[in-house]
């Protein structure tokens, strides 16, 4: 029985406002899939970036390297691949291009099949007053379920 595997980066939903959202494969090599199913990787600043050639890469992702991998072990914060289709791909750069928007991952996490995937969104920076709302806001809904809770 293999447990969930589901990395989430808590602090993109804080700092930026996210538009939409994509699914993407990872290019992984053997010893990234094994750390990351020990749960050995962390995508709180990463970011994801494109190339030269229209491809997008996920940059400062830490995968930490297998204890067991030896001399075959990965390098824990290298550039990887993201796989999207090419329509996908295509929207992404326009939106990022045109409209000064970034692309910051959510969440990894393995899929049914055994599949490593990066749950991405199109997203636009928050100014301080809109974090200062978003805390208002958890606040607010902290405080109410807790008053709920008392009159139950």
């Amino acid at each position: 029985m293999q447990k969930k595997i589901n990395i989430q980066n808590k602090k993109a939903r804080f700092e930026y406002e996210i538009i939409d959202k994509y699914i993407a494969g990872i290019q992984l090599t053997g010893t990234e899939i094994k750390s990351i199913r020990l749960s050995k990787a962390r995508i709180t600043e990463s970011f994801c970036e494109f190339n030269d050639r229209g491809e997008l890469f996920v940059i400062n992702m830490y995968i930490e390297e297998y204890i067991y991998g030896h001399q075959f072990n990965h390098k824990p914060k290298s550039e990887r691949r993201l796989l999207l289709n090419k329509r996908e791909l295509r929207s992404l750069k326009k939106d990022v291009e045109a409209k000064g928007n970034t692309i910051v991952p959510l969440r990894l996490f393995i899929n049914e099949n055994g599949f490593a995937k990066l749950e991405i969104a199109l997203a636009k920076g928050k100014k301080l007053h809109d974090k200062r709302e978003t805390i208002k806001d958890r606040d607010n809904k902290r405080d109410l379920a807790r008053i709920k809770k008392n009159f139950k």
